[in-house]
């Protein structure tokens, strides 16, 4: 699995929205979505940005979009369909990406309103990762990671679907230890659920703890 990952994040990329939207029965982006109404700005850092379809819809609601990933083919993606969709940024939607992990965050403390990460992988609880989330995210602001996706529909595709999730580690057991290094960290953490008929999503919504700024 490693190397498939590493395959479609790198010399693949090209292929990564096929292969989600194929995986997926159709739903990825939906679901990457899922995210937005957590997100108001003014200021959205995403870790591991990946083809740029949530730093696309964060520029169309006005928001500036920030976001990093290590996938330098990522990032070319990413900056093509940024740069096609926004071709006259205003002062209030404009973007940058960068190149490089979220262990080490290339930016000022306290520079984000919000920071979101979808369907991440180990790092996200690496407790350099949240100390580095901390120390950029501003007094009052928070970490939104969507982390799971349960797919419970009982159609042939949406079965097929599941095993392979399960496979991948796209659907993973809930367990609340998940949140231990949030709480450590000084985050106090929230878990939202968004249930349609065929899956279940989980959101994590963790504020940091510190005077808001709002």
């Amino acid at each position: 699995m490693q190397t498939f990952f590493y395959l479609l994040y790198h010399p693949f990329a090209w292929a990564y929205d096929f292969v989600a939207a194929v995986v997926s029965i159709g739903m990825w982006k939906d679901w990457v979505m899922s995210a937005l109404p957590y997100l108001k700005g003014p200021r959205v850092l995403e870790l591991g940005h990946g083809p740029g379809h949530l730093q696309a819809a964060l520029l169309k609601a006005g928001i500036a979009a920030h976001g990093i990933d290590e996938s330098r083919q990522m990032g070319r993606l990413a900056r093509k369909r940024l740069t096609e969709n926004h071709r006259h940024p205003t002062e209030h939607s404009t973007y940058s990406l960068a190149s490089g992990y979220a262990q080490s965050l290339p930016y000022r403390s306290e520079s984000f309103h919000q920071i979101a990460s979808t369907f991440p992988s180990e790092y996200i609880l690496d407790p350099r990762t949240l100390a580095e989330v901390y120390r950029v995210l501003a007094p009052g602001g928070t970490l939104v990671v969507l982390p799971t996706i349960w797919i419970t529909g009982q159609k042939w595709m949406e079965r097929a679907a599941a095993s392979l999730f399960r496979v991948t580690g796209q659907t993973r057991e809930w367990d609340e230890g998940w949140l231990d290094p949030l709480h450590k960290t000084g985050f106090q953490p929230q878990i939202k659920r968004i249930t349609h008929k065929s899956w279940t999503l989980l959101i994590i919504v963790a504020h940091k703890l510190t005077t808001p700024f709002f």
